[in-house]
């Protein structure tokens, strides 16, 4: 089959998967009585990066890392600074008190961590250990909040039955193995094809593709009137992007890439989740998604110059 086209629905199945999972999973959070910040931090952010996981783990075993490390960077400019921006297009968004003190300094902090160990040129085992210990101690302190916070809360995406929860969740995970698959080899050839190298594809088109989950939660979450979720499932996908998947990445095999080349994602990443900082009033306004999709705009131009 033509490459594009298994590009075409690694995207549609990611998409369709990862909406899958995230109500299969946050149904069974929801009969659990998990409040909706935390479900969005932890069970519907590790849905929504499920491809970027399985890219990572596709891309270490056949010798190829720099495309999930380009993928989980560029998904992190991505989830902000556009599928964050449509979100508040739609309507401001209030922050929760617990987000603004766990999740955005988690986020805002991940891209200064990558930038410090690429300074020597690699991105070793070692340093992989490293950021997945990292991710360890944050989901830890996720957890610990839940039991404190563990209340009766509603189902966040309209799902009740217990069953049918369990069952989409695992279509779900069914479906995003799949198109994390499909994308990072048709990524690759498309790359090959037109001489782009392997940083760039993924940064740009695998990016856009595996992101396209945090669409959907965040704007099912908007139109339903439970914002904290979409905002938390995008914080929450960027921590586990920059830990958890870059981490599984460079265990499997070593990423040699200098920090230059990857600049423009962490850089722009940053800035994106800058912006995007509360007030003290908590809610943060439409204006700030016109300034994210110029962000957004800036990185296609700079990565797709920047060889």
């Amino acid at each position: 089959m033509n490459d594009y086209l298994l590009l075409l629905l690694g995207v549609v199945l990611a998409g369709g998967g990862g909406e899958l999972f995230v109500r299969g999973t946050v149904g069974i959070a929801g009969a659990l009585r998990i409040s909706p910040g935390i479900i969005a931090a932890t069970i519907a952010a590790f849905a929504t990066s499920s491809p970027e996981l399985t890219v990572a783990i596709s891309s270490g075993l056949n010798g190829t890392p720099t495309i999930a490390l380009g993928d989980a960077l560029g998904s992190n400019v991505v989830n902000v600074a556009l599928i964050l921006a449509a979100a508040l297009l739609i309507m401001p968004i209030r922050v929760p008190r617990d987000s603004i003190r766990r999740d955005f300094p988690a986020a805002l902090i991940v891209p200064l961590i990558i930038a410090a160990l690429l300074a020597d040129g690699e991105l070793s085992r070692v340093d992989g250990l490293l950021l997945l210990a990292l991710f360890a101690g944050w989901f830890i302190a996720v957890l610990n909040e839940a039991r404190r916070q563990r209340s009766a809360a509603a189902a966040v995406l309209g799902e009740h039955k217990p069953v049918y929860a369990v069952l989409a969740g695992l279509a779900g995970l069914g479906l995003l193995i799949l198109a994390g698959n499909l994308i990072v080899v048709s990524a690759s050839a498309i790359g090959e094809a037109h001489g782009i190298d392997a940083f760039i594809i993924g940064a740009t088109v695998v990016a856009l593709g595996t992101s396209v989950p945090e669409l959907a939660t965040a704007i099912i979450a908007g139109i339903k009137g439970h914002e904290e979720v979409g905002l938390g499932t995008i914080l929450g996908s960027n921590i586990f992007n920059g830990l958890l998947v870059v981490g599984v990445a460079a265990g499997l095999s070593p990423i040699s890439i200098s920090v230059s080349e990857v600049a423009p994602a962490l850089i722009l990443g940053f800035a994106s989740v800058v912006l995007t900082y509360p007030p003290a009033s908590g809610v943060i306004g439409r204006w700030r998604g016109l300034l994210l999709l110029g962000v957004y705009a800036a990185y296609i131009v700079v990565v797709s110059q920047w060889r």
